[in-house]
């Protein structure tokens, strides 16, 4: 007890060591699914390099065996991301990188059991994969699912493209993993056959289930916290389901349409929805009651990207490469600014900062505090990139089918 006592009295009083208490702090944090901690792609880093420079702040590259579309994840001090390989995509790869120094730990290999058919352009390793801190959940195109604790060793196994084959698309899935609590929830729609599952992350069997519509899906589920209460958020095209994480009740829907490849985004207790017709912002109401349209504006219409709320205002990039700034408040189009396009990856942020890669491999950052948003950063990384960046311990992280960068302080 003295010597509690004893070091509590330094920490509270010694200038050394609230500097290194800071330090600590300001380490970062884990990236341990799509768009982060959060999945609103919206990190606290306070190092992260706002001038991209591979000749300056290249931490390390490394070279990966094939496909993928998936996000890289951070835990601790190791990375994890999944490629497919093989003339028709049929090995599944699971791999974990040290985060110091790039240097491999691990591989896990998989066949598939399911189908592997995509268009050129997706590809098997396209959801990102989902960890809780203890453990990854992969999940592929092939709807093979697969636990792995952070050595690498194998946990569970579940084939759901065997257990439910209609579920399946000739342009592929990439619908990414969400863990809550104790469950991991997948997406899986289509044409044929829609359902979203929560997977036991201890087994892997079925918690619940529940049917979805059947209609081409690629977007991913988000946590919705609101009113105190946790719910899963399912988009597809008829509209929204808000669901329980732990039982898949559905709590409210909002059927007035919805988007089937960018995600929800949710910030303040507000769910930013895009659609065909713009975006909608709602405002959950309490106990299951059917949530309040605050605003539609077609004005700020998504393509591929998802998008991303930073303070009042909300962030729009269309394929094409136009960013378009709106108030999160009323919906009005602030501005607009043209990047070097085309996009499929959703930007990422640090402060008023977006991170934003093109299909064609060049990272800008934007300035979002600027009246009218400036391109203050450029890097060429020379390669196709359709993967939404990741932050973690003052670092970016870039990944294309070839390789994976980390942009950043070169340890952690």
């Amino acid at each position: 007890m003295k010597k509690s006592f004893y070091m509590t009295k330094i920490f509270t009083s010694s200038p050394i060591a609230l500097f290194l208490l800071a330090a600590g702090l300001a380490q970062g944090s884990d990236w341990p699914q799509f768009r982060g901690p959060l999945g609103n792609g919206v990190s606290d880093e306070a190092l992260v390099p706002t001038t991209l420079d591979t000749n300056k702040n290249l931490a390390w590259k490394a070279d990966l065996p094939g496909r993928g579309l998936s996000s890289p994840i951070i835990i601790g001090d190791r990375v994890f991301v999944t490629c497919c390989s093989g003339p028709k995509q049929q090995r599944l790869h699971v791999i974990c990188f040290n985060a110091t120094d790039g240097s491999k730990l691990w591989e896990r290999r998989f066949w598939a059991t399911g189908r592997t058919t995509c268009q050129d352009k997706n590809c098997v390793a396209a959801p990102t994969p989902a960890s809780d801190g203890k453990r990854i959940v992969a999940i592929f195109s092939s709807n093979d699912a697969v636990c792995l604790d952070l050595d690498g060793n194998l946990i569970w196994l579940r084939g759901l493209g065997r257990d439910y084959p209609n579920a399946n698309n000739t342009l592929g899935m990439s619908s990414s993993l969400l863990i809550v609590g104790d469950v991991v929830v997948a997406q899986v729609e289509s044409e044929s056959e829609g359902y979203t599952t929560a997977l036991d992350l201890d087994t892997g069997v079925n918690r619940w289930k529940i049917e979805r519509p059947r209609k081409a899906n690629w977007t991913s589920p988000i946590l919705l916290k609101s009113g105190g209460q946790e719910l899963v958020v399912l988009l597809s095209t008829p509209g929204v389901a808000a669901v329980e994480p732990a039982t898949g009740k559905v709590v409210w829907e909002y059927t007035d349409g919805g988007s089937s490849i960018p995600s929800c985004a949710a910030s303040g207790g507000i769910l930013f929805v895009p659609t065909k017709r713009g975006l909608t912002a709602l405002q959950p109401g309490a106990g299951g009651e059917k949530p309040k349209q605050l605003w539609q504006s077609s004005r700020l219409r998504a393509g591929t990207p998802s998008p991303i709320v930073l303070g009042e205002k909300v962030f729009i990039l269309n394929d094409a490469g136009i960013l378009t700034c709106g108030a999160v408040a009323t919906g009005e189009r602030l501005w607009q600014l043209r990047l070097k396009g085309p996009f499929s990856a959703t930007p990422v942020a640090v402060g008023h900062f977006l991170f934003c890669v093109s299909e064609s491999g060049v990272a800008q950052v934007v300035d979002t505090s600027k009246p009218e948003g400036e391109v203050v950063s450029e890097l060429e990384l020379g390669e196709t990139i359709l993967s939404t960046p990741s932050i973690s311990r003052g670092a970016i992280y870039f990944r294309s089918d070839a390789r994976i960068w980390k942009i950043g302080k070169a340890s952690v």
